[in-house]
This record gives structure tokens, sequence and C-alpha cells, in this order.
């Protein structure tokens, strides 16, 4: 069971969440919040597995209750009006799975929450844009400076389209040690998956866009 917590200051919008994911299966809403405070006492008491979180709140915002989070933080998506260039940055940066606007669809909202789940991400087309142009500016560049070479190879080999078992093979380790030096690239990134990871390292020329692709195409024979 998915247990989901929403956090809103509007109590419509939380009203019209827990109607539209309550119908879904396997989906449990167990918790609503109308600040950042009450959130974060929330998110101790209930356990939830996904939280659904506003970014502008009176008192603590959105961006806030990320930074307080503890090391067993449910996973979040951002649901917001706001779309800036930093906000969406920051969000991700500090472990946002998703991000987005609150005019979406509602099959796209439970898509976010069980993709979340599952420890994947949803973006709108916009916002995904957004943070390409990001990576594409350079913000991320010094942050491979902090890799290790081993996590570089690691990268390397994600920005391959390579799988855990497959990086492990090739590089003669064991998968919990893939699986421990991928978490530390996340951190390290700022990004919140894989996927995203593997963008910033083709983006930094880790891998050629073609051989990058011939490794795809490889992988699906």
């Amino acid at each position: 069971m998915i247990k989901v917590l929403i956090v809103d200051d509007h109590e419509v919008v939380r009203q019209g969440l827990r109607f539209v994911l309550d119908q879904e299966e396997g989906i449990e809403v167990v918790g609503e919040c109308p600040d950042g405070g009450r959130a974060l006492a929330a998110v101790r008491a209930l356990r939830p597995s996904v939280m659904l979180l506003d970014m502008v709140m009176p008192g603590m915002d959105g961006l806030e209750v990320l930074r307080r989070l503890g090391p067993d933080r449910p996973a979040v998506i951002v649901l917001t009006s706001f779309q800036e260039d930093e906000r969406v940055v920051a969000a991700v940066r500090l472990g946002a799975l998703s991000y987005l606007p609150k005019t979406t669809a509602v099959d796209r909202v439970v898509e976010a929450v069980r993709a979340a789940a599952r420890g994947g991400s949803v973006l709108e087309p916009g916002i995904a844009a957004l943070l390409v142009r990001q990576v594409r500016r350079g913000e991320r560049r010094s942050r491979l400076d902090a890799l290790t070479p081993r996590e570089r190879e690691v990268l390397t080999a994600l920005a391959k389209g390579r799988s855990n078992g497959e990086i492990a093979r090739s590089l003669s380790l064991g998968k919990e040690t893939v699986k421990t030096h991928v978490s530390s690239i996340l951190a390290k990134l700022g990004v919140a998956d894989r996927t995203q990871a593997a963008i910033v390292g083709l983006q930094q020329g880790l891998v050629p866009l073609d051989e990058a692709l011939l490794e795809a195409d490889g992988s699906q024979e």
C-alpha cells in the first residue's frame, strides 16, 4: 500500500487530491497538512511513503520542508503553481522526485505517486526543459570534481544505459557496492535518480552521445 501525505495550504486542493487518490487501488491518503511545520510532525507520526508538497505556504515553505526532512524521508512530489528556474532546480537538488504544476491532469498525478513509490520521477515537459537548460549552462559541471575515480566510472556506465548488474560485472564489483556508488553519485550531483545522473554524464562529455545511443540500441537486441 502506498501511503500518501498531502501538504497544501488550500483546503480545496487537499480535498480534491484526497478524493482522486482514494479512488485508486493500492493508494491510501494517511493525512493532510496545511503548512510545513505540521507536515514534518506528520511525517514522523504517519510514516508516509509519498508526500505531495506545495511550495508556497505560510510559515515554513516547501523548500524548507525538503531541507528539514530526515534520512527516512518519504518520496516527495512537488505540486505547485510556480515554475521558476531557481525554485525547480532547488527542489530537485533537495531531493524532490517529481515537480508538477497544479494544472497537471489527475491521472498524471496518480502516475507520479506510483512512480515515486518506486523511486522514479515524472516531470512535465516544460519543467524537464528547465532542468536541461540548467545542465547546459554548466551549473553542475563543478560537481563532477567531487566524484571519486570509481564513481566517475560508474557514472560513465550509467550514461551508457547500463544496469547495476552490468556495471558490477564490467567493474568487478558487488551489486551492493554499485548501489552504494550510485547513491553517492546522486547526492554529489544533486539529482534525484539515475536517469538525471546519466543526463549530467552525457552533457559533461563522459560518453559521446553517439556511443551512448549505440550502447542503448545494443541493450535492446
